[in-house]
């Protein structure tokens, strides 16, 4: 994601907009993710290495957690608590996707790089949000 988008993305008066605009794009992202691994859990599975079981699985789970996602940031404004739980959720969907690429999997060389990629893509997501969130509390 370039920065130009991600300026165009926070660039308002209202700090309450910013953290909206970041929680819809995780919430587009991981229900997009999701809605792949669901529909194509077996060609991707073969691509990545990693089990078509699994896959559908953590599909099913990222539409879920997508959607609410996506309902929190329909909210004019989102509580602190559910999104610090977002933003936690999503540090820790980062690190273990980075602990299981080296602990667990023994993936193709495509998923050597989708993993951590998408990994360090939650965890961006993590960040802004938490920035976000702290410029709402000042």
């Amino acid at each position: 994601m370039s920065a130009t988008l991600l300026g165009s993305i926070a660039r308002t008066a209202e700090p309450q907009a910013v953290l909206r605009r970041f929680l819809a794009l995780d919430s587009v992202v991981t229900t997009g993710n999701g809605l792949a691994y669901v529909a194509f859990s077996a060609p991707l599975g073969r691509l990545l290495g990693v089990g078509q079981g699994l896959l559908l699985g953590l599909g099913i789970l990222l539409v879920a957690y997508g959607a609410a996602v996506g309902l929190l940031a329909s909210r004019r404004r989102p509580q602190a608590l559910p999104v610090k739980l977002v933003i936690e959720t999503n540090y820790a969907w980062g690190a273990l996707s980075l602990i299981a690429l080296a602990v667990w999997f023994s993936p193709t060389a495509a998923g050597t790089v989708w993993i951590p990629v998408q990994g360090l893509t939650v965890a961006g997501f993590a960040l802004l949000q938490q920035l976000a969130l702290r410029s709402v509390a000042e």
